[in-house]
């Protein structure tokens, strides 16, 4: 969009749009070139030509995009990088011990940020616009944009070996938004990357996902299993998934600059009791109507029913609570064979041998279903 107005001068428009971007809630803003990341394109096509991208073809549809700011949007100069806390108030490494709870990622546990930033981003574009009789474009995760590599550039922080942006102010926490525009802004200084010799993140990781710091293999990311993968969940990644329904926050969380991180005070960021470790016994009963009232809002919704009740029955096969099988007996009759997958595997970490007979009897299919009855057979 483009909206004509008296025109300020770089200075002057930089400083208002600070301080709108403020009143919007924004905790982080910077200002990086276009131009900033040509190492981009070389490091994006070693990350695909090793399949770490994993089943998200997507990445490979749109590698020439997503390679180049220029190559998305011709005239773009300026890159206008803003940030939102969203810091938890405890350390979510904690919630793995609540093994008949389910774990919700922190970011899930309330608004979908995309939508929350979304609205913000347009209102502070719009404020550009007018103001320097500039075309804008925005951009929150959904498109070809990698936004971490240009949030260094513009000095809200440095990608951490996690590959996580991180800040000396807000840790591992910060939600992030982009403004494409045509105006030439002055940009700031990139940010250090200041890991040093520390390497928590990659230690934490249960299923060894990094290659090597600074690189994520999403082929072995647990939250890459129970929030982008479509099929079932590998039989390797079901123990270590432990009681993550949605997303892990391991090597998030484990951050040493986590300390100075304040807790969010966007309201609409502050987790809903709801979605802060529910129980397994509850969401093992919902159908697809429950489920969507229930995440109405959240990240969550977004996985649809069959995918949510996998994860939470791989949950529920890790939680040692014997009490949940009668639950997971009523879902082995599902339409969606991941689901029933899950179901039978479940029943095999919770059951003695004679009830897993007893259950194999009457539920075993009598066609060929596919993995699940090689499941059930292993």
């Amino acid at each position: 969009m483009s909206v004509t107005n008296k025109i300020l001068n770089p200075e002057k428009l930089v400083k208002l749009l600070k301080v709108r971007a403020e009143k919007l809630g924004f905790t982080a803003f910077g200002i990086a070139s276009a131009d900033s990341r040509p190492d981009l394109k070389q490091k994006l096509e070693y990350a695909l030509q090793n399949n770490w991208h994993a089943g998200m073809e997507w990445m490979l549809e749109t590698k020439n995009r997503r390679s180049s700011p220029k190559t998305l949007w011709p005239d773009a100069k300026s890159i206008i990088v803003l940030g939102i806390n969203y810091a938890p108030n405890s350390n979510p490494i904690a919630d793995l011990k609540h093994k008949s709870a389910a774990n919700i990622s922190v970011y899930a546990r309330n608004k979908d940020y995309h939508d929350l930033i979304k609205g913000r981003l347009k209102e502070l574009a719009g404020l550009l616009a007018r103001n320097a009789n500039a075309q804008v474009k925005v951009f929150v995760d959904t498109a070809p944009v990698m936004e971490k590599p240009f949030a260094q550039s513009a000095g809200i922080g440095w990608q951490g070996k996690n590959t996580i942006i991180t800040s000396r102010q807000h840790g591992s926490w910060l939600f992030l938004g982009l403004i494409f525009t045509d105006a030439k802004l002055t940009p700031d200084k990139e940010h250090a990357q200041i890991c040093g010799s520390c390497t928590a993140c990659l230690e934490v990781c249960p299923t060894n996902a990094f290659p090597a710091p600074f690189q994520l293999d999403a082929r072995k990311c647990l939250a890459y299993y129970n929030n982008e993968h479509q099929g079932h969940i590998p039989e390797e990644f079901r123990k270590p998934m432990g009681n993550r329904v949605f997303g892990c926050d391991d090597c998030l969380a484990v951050c040493p600059w986590n300390k100075f991180a304040k807790v969010a005070n966007e309201s609409k960021l502050q987790p809903r009791s709801e979605l802060t470790l529910p129980d397994l016994s509850l969401l093992l009963t919902f159908d697809d109507e429950n489920f969507r009232k229930y995440f109405a809002g959240s990240p969550v919704k977004r996985l649809g029913h069959a995918r949510f009740l996998r994860n939470v029955l791989i949950a529920t096969g890790n939680s040692n609570n014997q009490n949940l099988l009668p639950l997971i007996v009523k879902t082995l009759k599902h339409q969606d064979p991941i689901v029933r997958l899950a179901a039978v595997w479940a029943i095999k970490q919770l059951a003695s041998d004679d009830k897993i007979m007893q259950i194999c009897e009457q539920y075993r299919p009598k066609e060929p279903d596919g993995q699940v009855l090689d499941e059930w057979d292993r």
